[in-house]
């Protein structure tokens, strides 16, 4: 049976995989490549956040009770990285790479912190306490990010 960690690890290489294209696409001074590449960042990395908020977090928040703790913990992260996310687009609509770059720069370090402690910390979790409802969890999941990028 695959895991949660499984599932959404890799949706996190899928979005990795987009913003490095938006990078690229940048660098190059293609800025309707780079709007479109960044679009599709942006869309990947909110779908995500938005299955995690929706289903991952509650369900372990309900069979752990623990609702300030590592789903806390995310969810202030994603604040944070909506953020950046929007300096960035803000970069790219305003055509300024040197701009783009540091916002990247400073996204990218944080969305791999907050990667490192969903795949190593939280999943792993996610997977231990939620075994009763995991396979359904995870048909939940995989549909509402595959829905959403329909």
């Amino acid at each position: 049976m695959p895991t949660i960690q499984a599932l959404l690890t890799r949706d996190h290489r899928l979005c990795d995989g987009s913003l490095i294209e938006a990078e690229h696409a940048v660098l190059q001074q293609e800025w309707g490549r780079a709007s479109a590449a960044f679009a599709q960042f942006q869309q990947l990395v909110l779908q995500h956040f938005e299955a995690e908020e929706s289903l991952l977090f509650p369900a372990f928040e309900a069979m752990t009770a623990l609702r300030a703790g590592p789903t806390q913990v995310m969810r202030n992260e994603h604040l944070q990285l909506r953020d950046l996310m929007a300096a960035a687009r803000h970069a790219v609509d305003q055509r300024d790479a040197d701009a783009f770059a540091g916002e990247a720069e400073t996204l990218l370090i944080m969305l791999q912190q907050h990667n490192v402690k969903e795949e190593n910390v939280l999943y792993p979790l996610c997977d231990q306490q939620l075994v009763a409802q995991r396979g359904a969890l995870i048909t939940q999941l995989a549909e509402k990010i595959a829905h959403q990028r329909d």
